[in-house]
């Protein structure tokens, strides 16, 4: 016999056809849980559930959950569920009630405020706090007075101000995957009956087994056939960070400063390969016979290997000094350890695409009988930064902060972020190395320091500088050129190195000093021109600061708009405004330009090669072609080499989809939704909130400029880590399966005849080569649109794809640092299997 408290939802469940749970009223351990399902049912939707009497009462909140204070959202009031229905997450099959796929895209505790009590939604209104994984802080709910003879109940959720409020929609616009499995709603949607068993969540499942051995009181080695000894696969790495991630989804390991290790190990059989692949198992023989008296089952183990000083600490010199010498006895192991922290494979199976919390718990099953030198590295959570203070005040390296829902990938990415202790000391430069690259004055400087009356050399720096700070400390170094070397250093350090005289001190971030004496991981801060050298001399009083000339606009009356009158002028003024707001899309990347020396009513013309004719601070990148051939394409670092291109007559900028310095990993994927000339404007809005939900579904966050043309650009940042190859498949197939889905509607090929009637799905701007026009470009159109980054809620309102001109840059400016755009363009995720 079903509950009162639930006969409602009961009665709309035909559970012979439905997953979802029945349930009787009940309470978690505190009778305070709260989730929050993401329900992609007639209309997607956020359910909000608090725990309440034993059941969980429910709201549909339409647009989901915003942390903005100044916005409202609306939630309907619906059917209490069972407790049992905060894990629910899967496939309601299509005709049944609520129909579509759901996600458990949030969970915690909920409180009333003080003197406040669950009770008071009886009087239509809850104020209350939330400590989830997502939602946090305080929020209220207030019911709307309904209207005429309308049964449901209208209710309103807003987020209160507190230190958790945030403007725009970040929560559920960048938070895409389920707090329980990592999953993304594409990934939920194709678990179907019938293939459950190879579905990830019974993966997830199984593997938790494998690596505890809890499913049987039997040894899983015993019963299963030895499997092959795992080959080498490229590490994970980490993207280097300024400041700790905090919250819930982080955990926190030791950064050991030691070698990087892959182990495969199959009982007696064990190999250890460096970061590069290269076999160094012979190096480190202790270790591996340690590793194999563990008798381990057939595994890959991601690690470090480590010696330590005489205080305990991890030294990578010490590290450097035992393998020169060699290990020749067991004795030598003292030297050594291994400090284990994640597991790739295990039994023969990949346990890659498990979130890191998971391959970590199975790496401490697995490693649990171990003693030293084979060591689980510790790890924290929501406590990074206090483990970083105390590394750093140990005198050790720092932290690894790791995604906890985040699979494993043999790439750089963003879900490990390395947080390093740093140390800062002033160096004295005495002397420069030649760089081999075009366009940059010097390839490192040489360091010294003063110890007692002597410099002794501590190494070179070639990080850290923009092209500009090289350019005016080439022009001092210059000034200072000396034929002799002011300090005594070998003859294979003066190899292509220009000497000058030790007046310049530059302060300089770095690791720590090598057993040589010399800076390691060293980066370049600054001149201390305030300072006297170390040499007792100082630079002349006389000597002028130097700064960035403005660029001299020529011609700035000459009509470059025919048709609306702004001149070339106008441009170099939009652009010389707009270039805080535009450079952080543009620059370090790969470009080409449209360029129309004559105004845009005459010839216009492409260009991305340049032989240095548009001036020196339009600087060239090197990229092979096609044909094997190597050709110097063009790239942006400032306002200053923009306005250096408006002078030759440039109007628009398009940009490749990867950095100059890292051509072949793409980070940039752009849909370019172009309509036949009968389609309204209002169709390709829809069109591109249609993919924004789709890719939504797969994971993907996304964001949507008008072109300043007919469209609308769809545009998702990536992480890098791909090829051009998977990027390029990725964009087609996602296209292809859209027009296939909708064919009256898109069109995934770029012949014009299969486009009447209808919007294409411009893909083919993600290959290697091709290009998008750039956020705040300015368009060489009628009246001088420009393209604008716009939020989707904006979108809903826009009239057309040239809301501004060149004419609008206070008002851009305005916008780019408002609260509607907050974050746009930017997001941490990876390309997904598809």
């Amino acid at each position: 016999m079903s509950s009162p408290a639930l006969s409602e939802y009961n009665a709309k469940r035909d559970f012979a056809k439905t997953p979802e749970p029945t349930g009787k009223p009940t309470y978690s351990p505190g009778g305070n849980l709260f989730i929050v399902q993401k329900h992609d049912a007639t209309r997607l939707h956020w359910d909000l559930r608090l725990e309440v009497d034993g059941v969980l009462k429910s709201w549909a909140v339409t647009k989901g959950p915003s942390p903005d204070p100044d916005v409202k959202r609306l939630a309907v009031k619906t059917e209490d569920h069972p407790l049992s229905y905060a894990e629910f997450e899967g496939v309601i099959p299509q005709g049944e009630y609520g129909g579509g796929t759901v996600m458990l895209w949030d969970r915690g505790t909920w409180a009333p405020i003080e003197g406040k009590s669950a009770d008071d939604l009886k009087d239509g209104h809850l104020h209350f706090t939330l400590q989830g994984e997502r939602m946090k802080g305080e929020w209220l709910l207030v019911r709307l007075k309904p209207r005429g003879k309308e049964k449901r109940e209208n209710w309103l959720l807003r987020k209160l101000h507190d230190e958790h409020a945030r403007p725009g929609d970040a929560l559920v616009e960048r938070e895409l995957t389920s707090v329980l499995t990592g999953r993304s709603m594409a990934e939920i949607a194709a678990i179907r009956s019938g293939d459950a068993s190879s579905s990830r969540a019974n993966r997830v499942e199984r593997n938790k087994t494998d690596l505890t051995g809890k499913a049987s009181k039997t040894n899983p080695r015993q019963t299963r056939k030895k499997a092959a000894l795992p080959n080498f696969r490229k590490p994970q790495l980490a993207t280097s960070a300024d400041d700790v991630p905090t919250g819930n989804r982080w955990m926190h390991e030791i950064k050991f400063d030691g070698y990087r290790a892959m182990i495969a190990a199959s009982g007696d059989e064990v190999k250890i390969y460096t970061r590069n692949g290269k076999n160094w198992t012979a190096k480190f023989g202790p270790l591996v016979e340690a590793i194999k008296a563990l008798a381990l089952p057939a595994c890959l183990i991601d690690g470090e290997i480590v010696a330590y000083d005489a205080n305990g600490n991890p030294n990578f010199s010490i590290l450097q000094q035992v393998l020169k010498r060699g290990l020749g006895s067991q004795s030598e192991c003292d030297d050594l350890a291994l400090h284990a922290f994640d597991l790739i494979e295990l039994n023969g199976e990949d346990l890659s695409s498990l979130p890191n919390i998971e391959r970590k718990e199975g790496l401490e099953a697995l490693l649990a009988n171990s003693q030293p030198p084979i060591h689980v590295a510790d790890h924290v959570f929501g406590a990074g930064e206090e483990l970083l203070k105390a590394m750093c005040g140990a005198g050790q390296e720092g932290i690894i902060a790791k995604r906890l829902d985040a699979p494993y990938r043999h790439a750089r990415t963003k879900a490990w972020l390395k947080v390093k202790c740093i140390r800062r000391e002033e160096f004295i430069i005495v002397g420069w190395k030649h760089s081999t690259s075009k366009g940059r004055p010097f390839a490192s400087l040489l360091l010294a320091q003063k110890e007692g009356d002597n410099l002794i050399y501590k190494g070179n720096v070639g990080t850290g500088f923009t092209l500009d700070e090289m350019e005016r400390l080439a022009t001092k170094l210059h000034r200072l050129k000396r034929k002799t070397s002011p300090l005594e250093v070998d003859e294979s350090r003066s190899r292509a190195v220009t000497w000058v005289s030790p007046k310049l001190i530059a302060e300089i971030a770095f690791a720590e000093f090598t057993a040589g004496g010399n800076i390691r991981h060293g980066s370049f801060i600054g001149l201390r021109e305030n300072k006297k050298s170390k040499s007792g001399k100082s630079e002349k009083s006389t000597h002028r600061t130097d700064t960035e000339s403005p660029v001299n606009i020529s011609s700035r009356d000459r009509v470059i708009f025919p048709d609306s009158g702004q001149t070339k002028g106008n441009l170099a003024d939009y652009y010389a405004a707009i270039a805080p707001a535009m450079l952080p899309f543009a620059s370090r990347r790969p470009i080409s330009l449209v360029r129309c020396p004559r105004g845009r009513a005459k010839e216009c013309f492409f260009q991305k090669h340049d032989s240095g004719s548009f001036g020196d601070a339009v600087h060239q990148v090197p990229i092979s072609e096609k044909d094997g051939g190597v050709e110097d394409y063009l790239y942006l670092e400032n306002a200053k080499s923009v306005l250096q291109c408006v002078q030759m007559g440039t109007i628009e900028f398009h940009g490749w989809g990867a950095l100059s310095d890292a051509v072949e990993l793409p980070d940039r994927m752009v849909f370019d939704l172009d309509p036949d000339e009968r389609i309204d404007f209002g169709e390709v809005k829809l069109a591109a909130m249609e993919i924004r939900r789709q890719l939504a579904d797969l994971g993907l966050i996304s964001f949507a400029m008008l072109s300043g043309g007919k469209g609308v650009h769809v545009i998702v940042p990536l992480s890098p880590g791909h090829s051009w190859d998977a990027h390029k498949d990725f964009s087609k197939r996602f296209a292809m399966a859209m027009s296939m889905s909708q064919p009256e509607r898109f069109v995934a090929t770029a012949s014009k005849v299969k486009r009447k009637g209808k919007i294409f799905i411009d893909w083919l701007r993600n290959q290697r080569g091709s290009t998008a026009i750039l956020p705040y470009s300015a368009r060489a159109r009628s009246g001088a649109p420009v393209a604008v980054p716009i939020s989707w809620h904006e979108l809903e309102e826009a009239k057309n794809a040239q809301l501004f001109s060149i004419n609008a840059a206070d008002s851009l400016l305005s916008r780019a640092t408002g609260k509607a755009l907050v974050g746009w363009g930017f997001a941490d995720q990876e390309l997904p299997d598809m």
